[in-house]
């Protein structure tokens, strides 16, 4: 996969060559590229942003450089495009794992990470599609790109170690992670379920999908308002509620 990303602040992107993802690019399994798009400003005094016609506060991003800053890396592109490309926008759609998911699909990304008021909205006819990492709005796009880059990234084939570990994380399945332990069994007192080195994997499984819907219920049952469950989720879950009001008589 290629990533490319345009921005005011190409170094805050440094911790994208660390860990996994540094890794990733070392093997060739990713091509991620960081432009200035201020470089492509014909503007005299260097300005990518001016004030909004008909008054308001702040500034907006000026269509000319991050038009020109595209077209260079659709230039320097084998396929001569940009990908699919994507605006980070806190009145985009809310990013979410499906999306990641969704993403990590694609050939080639290109992330527009905004900065200062807004963007003129012109630049919005260069964009696939417009994406928020949450309700609330940051200082620039830079930091809600490395996240979405880093979510989509996990789900390319050879980045992660192992293959499976993407697709059991927590929102997978639409729920959250089940408890995890290593050694030793028995730390400070604190023991490892006894199930979990019982050797019993059909009842592992269960454990692990009860502590699923367990922690799920408790933390984000909004998740499980339009879950189609299975007849042994729903078992489980009948079970859940009963120990939990039991725990609270």
């Amino acid at each position: 996969m290629k990533i490319d990303v345009l921005s005011l602040f190409p170094d805050m992107f440094a911790p994208m060559r660390q860990s996994i993802i540094g890794k990733a690019v070392d093997r060739g399994d990713l091509d991620f590229s960081v432009t200035d798009f201020r470089d492509y400003t014909t503007n005299k005094h260097n300005n990518v942003d001016d004030y909004p016609f008909g008054g308001g506060a702040g500034m907006l991003l000026t269509p000319q450089p991050i038009f020109d800053a595209l077209e260079a890396v659709k230039k320097a592109s084998p396929d001569q495009s940009a990908g699919h490309v994507i605006l980070l926008d806190p009145a985009g759609k809310k990013f979410d794992h499906h999306d990641a998911k969704r993403l990590a699909g694609y050939d080639h990304l290109t992330f527009i990470a905004g900065h200062y008021e807004g963007y003129d909205e012109r630049i919005k006819t260069l964009v696939d599609e417009e994406l928020s990492l949450g309700d609330y709005v940051l200082t620039g796009g830079e930091l809600a790109s490395m996240v979405m880059i880093d979510a989509t990234v996990r789900f390319i084939p050879n980045v992660l170690g192992n293959a499976e570990s993407a697709e059991g994380d927590s929102f997978a399945d639409g729920l959250l992670e089940y408890p995890q332990y290593t050694r030793p069994a028995d730390f400070r007192g604190l023991t490892v379920p006894e199930v979990l080195t019982s050797g019993n994997h059909g009842k592992i499984k269960e454990w692990r999908l009860k502590e699923a819907l367990k922690k799920t219920y408790l933390r984000r049952p909004d998740l499980l308002e339009n879950r189609q469950f299975t007849n042994e989720e729903r078992d489980l879950l009948d079970d859940i509620k009963s120990e939990l009001a039991e725990d609270q008589s």
